[in-house]
């Protein structure tokens, strides 16, 4: 049966995404009185803070000179030339003007091997996975360290700036997301002892701030080591880095394991897998893919947290901009502009993570669209 009608029916308005900028700008953002408030307190604060900000940064700044006393002569802005006369001390810290090329190249083979593993199509994943936890850690401190091969050796206190901070984040993450995914099994584990201990191990890491964890892995732990060990702070830092953000991985990872319907784990039982098995080829793949946004959101705190090395000696790199106004007293006045652009350097790396989770929660997302 079908109806037809011989009126003509009344327009209706058309779809929210086709009434363009002033409709959005209506709905958005002067649809009550409180949000025409909002607005222009919005604009108002805008209008304060940007443009100077542009002026000092770009507009008055300046951007070639010789020395601080000319920078301060040419204008009121920013005096980047101090990043630039600074900029080879800033990335590698102390490390020997002559050896840069190692840490150089280490960082392009990371990124040559990490490449392909951004193509679906590229085979054998797991196992360059493997190469880039396992084995290459051990080639890249060779090549930066030296000491064997022909290398001359560098000692870890010339470590610095950008490259000590990357180091450090990039270890501390690849060590603490395995070691948080086998203590957030062991605190779900029946195993009465097991459990105690991962429990009691990640309640103590995580009650206790970071900067007593580094005073602790600097000043105490060498006590525990036989006498006259020397054992490397900047190993010793790492340490307490790992434990500590590993209890963190732990938690965020077990809220994914909950998260898992009871059906899946009887579905793997069923199946007749392993205790092992089913984590790994069922569990384990929904959770982690679960908490994405909070691994993520761990590994940027850790990527910023690493600026408290400072206070056990380590030249990161904020502290090698400190260093560098305090052992150069013709830059003094120009703090802002180090702190600056240690900021915008954070940003990237933390931008471009947080960019790619969500590009990989997309990927990964293979639930019912509504």
């Amino acid at each position: 049966m079908a109806f037809v009608t011989d009126k003509i029916l009344p327009e209706l308005p058309a779809p929210d995404n086709a009434k363009g900028v002033v409709h959005w700008i209506k709905a958005n953002l002067l649809s009550s009185p409180l949000n025409i408030i909002l607005t222009l307190l919005g604009i108002l604060l805008v209008y304060k803070l940007i443009p100077p900000a542009l002026d000092w940064a770009f507009i008055n700044a300046t951007w070639s000179a010789d020395s601080a006393d000319q920078c301060r002569g040419e204008g009121k802005g920013a005096c980047w030339p101090y990043i630039i006369n600074r900029f080879d001390q800033i990335m590698y810290g102390f490390y020997p003007e002559a050896e840069r090329w190692r840490p150089n190249l280490a960082g392009i083979m990371l990124i040559l091997l990490t490449i392909p593993l951004f193509f679906e199509k590229t085979p054998k994943k797991i196992w360059l996975s493997g190469f880039i936890l396992l084995v290459f850690p051990f080639i890249a401190y060779f090549l930066i360290h030296g000491g064997s091969f022909g290398l001359s050796e560098v000692g870890t206190d010339k470590w610095g700036g950008l490259m000590l901070t990357l180091i450090i984040s990039l270890v501390g993450i690849a060590a603490a997301l395995p070691l948080g995914i086998v203590l957030a099994l062991g605190r779900r584990s029946e195993m009465p002892i097991v459990k105690s201990i991962c429990v009691v191990f990640i309640e103590f890491w995580r009650g206790v701030p970071l900067i007593t964890v580094l005073f602790m892995a600097s000043v105490m732990l060498p006590l525990f080591l036989p006498e006259g060990t020397d054992f490397d702070k900047l190993a010793r830092a790492m340490i307490g880095i790992i434990l500590f953000q590993s209890a963190y991985v732990a938690e965020v990872v077990r809220g994914g394991l909950q998260a898992i319907p009871k059906g899946q784990y009887e579905a793997a039982m069923s199946m007749g897998l392993s205790y092992w098995k089913s984590m790994s080829l069922i569990i384990l793949p929904q959770a982690l893919k679960l908490v994405i946004p909070g691994l993520v959101n761990t590994f940027i705190a850790l990527f910023k947290d690493t600026t408290l090395v400072l206070i056990i000696g380590l030249f990161d790199l904020l502290a090698i901009i400190q260093n560098v106004l305090g052992s150069d007293s013709s830059w003094l006045g120009f703090f802002t502009e180090g702190l600056v652009f240690a900021a915008f350097v954070f940003w990237i790396f933390c931008f471009s993570m947080s960019r790619y989770s969500m590009a990989l929660e997309r990927k990964l997302d293979t639930g019912h669209k509504h």
